[in-house]
């Protein structure tokens, strides 16, 4: 696939617990040969290193080569901007990708996203993402939820943004915890229109 045909995908890690799930999506979508632009928050770099094995070096390109060398392939395209990096493609209406995935989102940024901030690039790419009128994809990892949180999620779902919490099922007998976090990730993928084989869909 031409770097003209590739789907292009910003996905923002933030510092809510299941990194997990955002490094398997991150994977999966360089497998399915799309484009990812990752930034990671301050707080995301402390929650993947205290939930996985991965430690991310300081500094976009070391932090590609990490991710990349985790993703274990080689295809796809792969782009870590910095958290502001105000001249990053996804920080423009003109020269953002079609889609953004916010995985796992805190509640802190879901609260930013849903009141216009704009302090650093994941919430940029968030607001231009809704400006533009394009896929959002929040997946918030709390619980309880409290009312702040629920409204929150409520304002941005009338905007149009997906809310898809990383509340994983059990009617395909998962025999792992790789497979709770596949199930949560081909819901992703699916919003996302990305072909997956992770989980059997419902009646197969």
């Amino acid at each position: 696939m031409t770097d003209s045909t590739r789907q292009r995908v910003t996905l923002a890690f933030t510092g809510a617990s299941g990194a997990p799930y955002g490094l398997r999506l991150l994977q999966c979508l360089l497998r399915a040969d799309c484009e990812v632009f990752v930034i990671l928050s301050k707080a995301a770099r402390v929650v993947i290193g205290m939930e996985t094995d991965l430690s991310l070096p300081a500094g976009t390109g070391k932090a590609e080569t990490v991710l990349r060398e985790y993703a274990d392939t080689d295809r796809g395209a792969l782009t870590v901007c910095g958290l502001e990096q105000w001249t990053a493609p996804v920080a423009s209406g003109s020269g953002a990708p079609a889609s953004m995935v916010v995985c796992p989102c805190s509640t802190g940024t879901l609260s930013a996203i849903a009141n216009g901030a704009s302090d650093n690039l994941i919430e940029r790419a968030a607001d231009v993402a809704l400006k533009e009128r394009r896929q959002l994809i929040l997946v918030p990892r709390e619980s309880p939820f409290s009312a702040i949180h629920l409204e929150n999620m409520l304002k941005l779902a009338r905007l149009g943004v997906t809310i898809l919490p990383a509340a994983p099922g059990f009617y395909h007998r998962p025999q792992s915890v790789d497979d709770l976090i596949d199930f949560v990730v081909a819901r992703i993928l699916d919003q996302l229109g990305v072909e997956q084989t992770l989980v059997k869909r419902w009646g197969e």
